[in-house]
């Protein structure tokens, strides 16, 4: 299992407390929480681990991991009622890759849910990998914005 640094991004081995490429700190804070993600059934074979730190939420919100993509290991706050996604600089979330749109795809909550919608991209967006336009999010779910991979995890409710 790898631990990726969430300076940088490089994969580190688990047992490292520095990055073995840009030196920052793996040791996590004391209130985060580790999650692994195992590739799902049906995943590329080879398809490694990745394990990353996030910092803890409130009961009800919810965040994006970068699973997959240039930024492996990069946590969003869904904290707001939409939060857009896409190449275009004013993004809430930057994807910077040509395989990302400008306007992407966006992120909605109302305070009892959690959206993802395509908003006319190039490439689709992919919920779990299957291509939508809207789609519900459960905690655990992988979502596909170009070649970017990322896990939805929301805090428990009670």
């Amino acid at each position: 299992m790898r631990v990726f640094c969430h300076n940088c991004g490089h994969q580190n081995l688990q047992e490292a407390n520095f990055c073995s490429s840009c030196g920052a700190p793996l040791v996590p804070l004391s209130e985060d929480t580790t999650v692994t993600f195992q590739a799902l059934e049906g995943s590329v074979e080879g398809e490694e681990e990745l394990t990353v730190t996030i910092p803890a939420i409130e009961r009800g919100d919810g965040v994006l991991v970068v699973k997959r993509g240039p930024a492996a290991g990069t946590r969003y706050r869904l904290d707001a009622p939409v939060t857009r996604v896409g190449r275009h600089p004013e993004s809430d979330i930057f994807l910077d890759d040509i395989t990302v749109s400008r306007r992407h795809a966006e992120f909605h909550h109302d305070g009892h849910r959690f959206l993802v919608r395509d908003v006319g991209s190039l490439n689709g967006t992919y919920l779990n990998r299957v291509r939508i336009e809207e789609a519900d999010l459960a905690s655990g779910d992988e979502v596909q914005i170009g070649k970017f991979k990322l896990i939805f995890l929301l805090a428990e409710e009670g």
